[in-house]
């Protein structure tokens, strides 16, 4: 039996760069996968590019931007970006990464249900993967809708390290 692949996504929000390692080593995140297609924050200077990359290889945790083909803000939205040749050699090579090392997707969006990961999660579940959304350390989300169905009032369930919190 073969084991199915995992994918993590998660949001840099309003985190501090500690509490955003924190995320990462509750769930063993060792590569980040950036697809922020302008990585760039005004508030929160420890998440621009350079400052984002080197405090997580100071962590041991090594960084990849894939914005250019993931990235979010696209013409005619996002949903309908899915369907170009781009966006799929973007999906192929995050696939490729996540094989190599258990990573996250990351944006700058807390809540996967606001955030253009819903449609790559999306993608990757199509191709098998088992996608979690970390929410902090502590709580994943879990979409109870059948992959495809999204929207910013997604139903869902909370998941803690200790179980299902349906808050």
């Amino acid at each position: 039996m073969t084991a199915v692949p995992t994918a993590y996504t998660l949001g840099t929000s309003t985190r501090t760069a500690e509490e955003f390692l924190a995320c990462c080593r509750a769930f063993a995140i060792t590569r980040i996968i950036d697809v922020r297609r302008f990585p760039t924050s005004r508030r929160f200077p420890h998440f621009v590019q350079a400052a984002f990359a080197a405090f997580l290889q100071a962590a041991e945790i090594a960084y990849v931007h894939l914005g250019e083909t993931l990235g979010g803000f696209r013409t005619g939205g996002y949903e309908a970006y899915t369907a170009t040749d781009d966006f799929r050699r973007g999906l192929a090579r995050l696939e490729a990464l996540l094989l190599q090392a258990p990573g996250a997707v990351v944006c700058s969006e807390r809540f996967p249900w606001r955030c253009h990961r819903r449609f790559i999660a999306r993608e990757l579940e199509a191709r098998g993967w088992a996608v979690v959304h970390i929410i902090d350390p502590r709580r994943t989300w879990v979409p109870r809708a059948p992959a495809g169905a999204h929207g910013k009032d997604a139903p869902g369930r909370a998941a803690t390290r200790d179980g299902v919190d349906d808050r």
